[in-house]
């Protein structure tokens, strides 16, 4: 009963998630003018950012408690400060390398149940964290509000963060652990796409 409940639970959370973030795809970005706007949309438009967002919710809710909570608050609150690095002009080398980088380890740590103690899966999350904010960062629109951008790429990357932990619940059962690891090795290779220049 209570397989069938986290699984109803888990479906009900992401699909409409799932949803926000396919209307997302089809945006262009036409019409966004507030930095809040800009910035929530950033992450969930750009699949390199995707891919590691919700690999990161995925393998907290993976992990479990602690994880599960400590892994999305971890990568938002990196993520912000690299950002701030980002608009300050602090360069960051192989910044895009780092984030199809996330893709890959992130997607590969879940294809094969990897269970790293809290701290070093922390550590793992936070250094790739810091390359997404930088990237967000220096692509900040000069006329938006730095603020209201951070906010906004916050948010955003916190809603793919639970689209990985809803489907992370389905490691509740054998066949929905199976499911977990094919998205992680799905996860990995399209870092790895990213990476070699293939997407």
């Amino acid at each position: 009963m209570r397989e069938g409940s986290l699984r109803i639970h888990a479906v009900l959370l992401a699909i409409p998630l799932v949803l926000i973030a396919a209307q997302a795809g089809a945006h262009t970005g036409e019409g966004i003018n507030t930095g809040f706007a800009s910035g929530f949309w950033h992450p969930i438009l750009g699949w390199d950012h995707v891919v590691a967002m919700v690999a990161v919710g995925l393998w907290g809710a993976f992990l479990g408690a602690p994880a599960i909570w400590i892994l999305p608050v971890v990568f938002p609150l990196v993520m912000a400060l690299g950002g701030a690095f980002g608009v300050a002009g602090v360069p960051l080398p192989a910044v895009e390398a780092g984030i199809a980088l996330s893709g890959v380890v992130l997607g590969l740590l879940i294809a094969f149940a990897v269970r790293a103690p809290i701290w070093v899966a922390a550590v793992i999350v936070g250094v790739f964290a810091i390359f997404h904010g930088h990237a967000h960062g220096t692509e900040l629109p000069q006329a938006f509000s730095p603020y209201g951008y951070a906010v906004g790429f916050v948010v955003g990357t916190g809603l793919l963060h639970m689209v990985g932990i809803g489907f992370g619940f389905l490691t509740a059962s054998q066949a929905g652990r199976i499911a977990v690891r094919g998205a992680g090795g799905v996860i990995a290779l399209v870092g790895a796409a990213f990476l070699f220049g293939l997407a």
